[in-house]
């Protein structure tokens, strides 16, 4: 078996727990490896990202598919120290966003559709959920895009997502627009360091066959909480004057007690605001 077969096996065993059979005659290898031993990123060095290394992999990002080419998702970077460090004062819990090099948000644009339609003297009836739903999935799809990308030529990323618990305050700090969202952040930069295989799921779990099945899903989820915790223990214990404190803290434990306490709960609110209908 070739290196590059050997090195994906062992990265998705890392990750999945189970030894995955790598032709090392397939095409790609490389960019399955990449694919494969993801990792993501939360220290830069103080090295510059070029401008038209940005604006090359922005393009890249916004190469990846379009649901009917209606093309909803927009790029914002930010390389304002000022704006990144207002941003990051909103999140004291991430304070590797401070010294990001490069922090971009990822926006679902449901204004140009609307603005389209109004040009060429149509009828929009679509201003519905599916406005909003085409727009984010759109933009989920282009982010991803940029992240394989920007890993292709060795830099690293960490998304942020949690630019949604503030996503009014960020939105007027970057002048957005009416149907103009924050879907997430991503820090950018060169790594200061390799970064780690997060485990995941078990494809037991979450690859099904033919139909849905949730047969043994606890079962299974109780074996990746330790096989995640061989590899990758939690360092602290969400919350522990409310739920207490475990011997042993698992993924589950751990993703029970963040949703046990209500989150984001104004963001359907905001989106409304954004003037977008969600019937």
């Amino acid at each position: 078996m070739s290196d590059l077969a050997s090195s994906i096996q062992t990265a998705l065993s890392t990750r999945f727990g189970e030894r995955l059979e790598v032709d090392p005659e397939l095409a790609g290898l490389d960019e399955i490896y990449r694919i494969a031993a993801h990792r993501v990123h939360r220290r830069f060095t103080a090295r510059n990202v070029t401008p038209d290394l940005l604006r090359l992999l922005c393009a890249c990002a916004l190469s990846a598919p379009s649901k009917s080419d209606l093309q909803q998702a927009d790029i914002l970077i930010l390389q304002d120290r000022t704006k990144i460090h207002a941003i990051g004062d909103l999140l004291p819990e991430m304070p590797w966003l401070r010294d990001a090099p490069v922090f971009m948000v990822f926006l679902a644009n449901g204004r140009r559709l609307p603005k389209v339609a109004q040009m060429r003297s149509k009828p929009f009836p679509n201003d519905h959920l599916d406005l909003f739903f085409n727009a984010t999935v759109d933009t989920a799809i282009v982010m991803t895009t940029f992240l394989r990308a920007a890993e292709a030529v060795g830099l690293g990323c960490c998304p942020i997502s949690v630019i949604r618990d503030h996503a009014a305050t960020i939105s007027e700090m970057l002048a957005l627009p009416e149907k103009v969202i924050p879907v997430a952040g991503m820090c950018v930069g060169w790594p200061a360091e390799k970064g780690g295989i997060t485990p995941r799921l078990s494809l037991a779990t979450t690859v099904h066959q033919d139909r849905f099945s949730e047969d043994k899903t606890g079962q299974d989820i109780d074996g990746y909480d330790h096989r995640r915790h061989s590899v990758w223990p939690y360092r602290s214990q969400r919350d522990p004057e409310k739920f207490g404190r475990m011997e042993f803290y698992g993924w589950s434990e751990d993703k029970a007690r963040q949703y046990a306490v209500p989150a984001r709960a104004d963001f359907g609110a905001f989106v409304r605001a954004k003037n977008f209908h969600l019937d």
